[in-house]
């Protein structure tokens, strides 16, 4: 799962809200195996930071996603996420 989030109105309260809240609470998902941040450092770039996070496979995924913990993840976007946030799910095969 690819979350790609805009430029928040208050960059600060963001990364705040999101170091101290939300990943400590992303990260009790169910089987999640792997949680990334990347930064853009640009200001021109259209998101301000993306985040993964990967599951052994989709059964794991829908599983996690099913959870409790899950649906509490997903509503504390709106909380932080001023900018808006766009999410893509995808399976990854390596080549």
């Amino acid at each position: 799962m690819l979350v790609l989030y805009n430029h928040p109105e208050d960059p600060a309260a963001f990364d705040k809200h999101y170091n101290e809240v939300h990943i400590p609470l992303a990260k009790r998902m169910p089987g999640l195996i792997r949680y990334t941040v990347s930064r853009n450092l640009s200001k021109k770039a259209p998101h301000y930071l993306v985040a993964e996070l990967d599951w052994e496979d989709m059964a794991a995924f829908r599983a996690a996603t099913a959870s409790e913990i899950a649906a509490e993840a997903a509503a504390d976007v709106e909380k932080f996420a001023t900018g808006g946030s766009s999410t893509l799910i995808y399976e990854v095969a390596e080549v």
